[in-house]
């Protein structure tokens, strides 16, 4: 068998990581990982592929919301798809600077920072859309913040072994942002 190429590689992983996120989305209704996917995209793969996957899991959650959620189809659920698209990018491209900026440290210690990064981009830009639209300021409470930060930490943690694990099993390049 052929080695895989980079950029078969990368679409592997992509849609490993955005069918985990539909999976994760279907289990907790509404609740796709932004922050988690962003921190793993920042560290294992390129800028570019890494917003294709937010995007991608972006589109998925919509998906499922909108098909078999039966989310409303209302203005302020279109200002809200909007806002998390704008919030699941941001996340990414903060995640990936201080991935970027911290090349000496271990990778553990990188996936933890860019994950508290990613978590704070994605909610300033939630929060953002929430003043524009006068809404949904009840998902700022400490006690909903903390609760959602230790989940999405503990997604992250499963999406990472759901990673490990298809390298193991040699489904995955482990150099995907090396092979750029």
């Amino acid at each position: 068998m052929q080695p895989m190429s980079p950029a078969a590689a990368r679409n592997l992983w992509i849609g490993s990581m955005t069918f985990a996120s539909i999976a994760t989305t279907l289990v907790l209704a509404c609740a796709t990982p932004f922050p988690a996917l962003a921190a793993l995209a920042a560290l294992y793969v390129p800028r570019k592929a890494g917003i294709i996957l937010m995007l991608a899991a972006w589109s998925a959650s919509q998906a499922v919301g909108y098909c078999l959620l039966d989310y409303s189809l209302t203005a302020q659920n279109a200002g809200w798809a909007v806002t998390l698209a704008l919030a699941a990018i941001a996340a990414l491209l903060v995640a990936d600077r201080i991935v970027s900026a911290l090349p000496n440290q271990s990778s553990f210690a990188r996936l933890v920072m860019a994950y508290i990064a990613a978590f704070v981009g994605f909610k300033l830009v939630v929060l953002i859309g929430a003043v524009a639209m006068n809404a949904g300021y009840g998902a700022f409470t400490p006690d909903i913040l903390l609760r959602q930060f230790v989940r999405y930490a503990l997604i992250l943690g499963g999406l990472r072994l759901f990673q490990l694990l298809l390298e193991s099993g040699g489904l995955l390049r482990r150099d995907l942002r090396a092979a750029a």
